[in-house]
């Protein structure tokens, strides 16, 4: 057993599912929060699992959210039937699983929700400009699901983030946000209306037209899809689609590579890293919820220095 998987076992987060080593990494750094927390771990086929919270008991605190107000927006977005209706949350995974790509994106969107100056100054900084003024941010939104005048699928935003240009008009950000995941698995179902809209969007390569439908990069598609369909709707001046993911998720980063191959003009995509959004926070405001969040998501080096001090 090498020194990785050793330190993984250690800290009861060993899964045959992780590939690679920043998965096994990032699975680590949760079992490791968690321990600093002293919170009650869960478990996964009947044995400790460090990655994920006790249940029910991470429903009944919240604890997977790392602040008061964070825990009021998911009170608000997620547990309000009104509110949430629709919305495909993964539940008990929202609650109770660490390494969940939608609880980090409560955790770091939640407070620009809440504060939209906050919101303003960083999204104008990550999008060179594009997005003036943000004026609300939404999650797990889709503008119509098995609507054909959109994908006609069930595809659904993480994020999104709507905008004004600096000439007032009206613009959005669709963001799909990835931690862990590895972009592995079954492709979904083709549908003709994908067809329809990558020859609307006109940015594929006719080449790269054959590769989007195939995993890895299928889920970016369909999500691409998505933004490009609120776009040709005629509603926004602008518009644009985002993968966030860690700088170390190397699978995120090879899909990316080969996604951008695949296009004849990139206007309407973008792939930003979750340090640089976290360092944007912190260049206009160095909260303790910001430093709570590099300190869970992104220390990478507390692994790194375990890993040191293995014989």
């Amino acid at each position: 057993m090498n020194k990785l998987a050793e330190l993984a076992r250690k800290h009861n987060a060993l899964e045959r599912i992780d590939k690679r080593p920043f998965q096994r990494k990032a699975r680590i750094l949760q079992a490791l929060w968690c321990q600093q927390c002293g919170y009650p771990i869960g478990t996964h086929l009947n044995r400790p699992l460090g990655s994920t919270l006790a249940m029910p008991w991470a429903k009944d605190t919240l604890a997977n959210f790392l602040t008061d107000e964070i825990r009021q927006v998911v009170r608000q977005e997620v547990l309000d039937p009104v509110r949430s209706q629709g919305k495909l949350y993964g539940k008990p995974r929202i609650f109770s699983n660490l390494l969940s790509s939608q609880p980090l994106a409560f955790n770091l969107f939640a407070p620009l929700s809440r504060h939209l100056d906050l919101a303003t100054a960083v999204f104008r900084k990550l999008s060179a400009g594009r997005c003036h003024n943000v004026t609300g941010i939404e999650f797990e939104h889709s503008p119509g699901r098995g609507d054909l005048r959109f994908t006609g699928d069930s595809s659904a935003f993480d994020v999104y983030v709507t905008f004004t240009d600096a000439a007032g008009r009206p613009g959005f950000v669709g963001i799909e946000v990835k931690y862990h995941e590895d972009l592995a698995g079954e492709p979904a179902r083709h549908r003709d209306r994908y067809d329809a809209v990558a020859a609307e969007m006109d940015c594929f390569t006719q080449a790269g037209l054959s590769q989007v439908r195939q995993m890895p990069l299928q889920q970016i598609w369909r999500d691409h899809l998505l933004a490009g369909s609120l776009l040709l709707s005629g509603d926004f001046a602008d518009g644009f689609f985002v993968l966030l993911s860690p700088v170390g998720n190397d699978a995120c980063q090879e899909a990316v590579r080969s996604y951008v191959s695949c296009l004849s003009n990139a206007e309407s995509f973008r792939h930003w890293t979750l340090e640089s959004v976290a360092a944007a926070v912190m260049e206009q405001r160095a909260d303790e919820w910001i430093r709570q969040f590099m300190d869970r998501y992104l220390a990478f080096e507390k692994v790194d220095g375990l890993l040191g001090r293995c014989v």
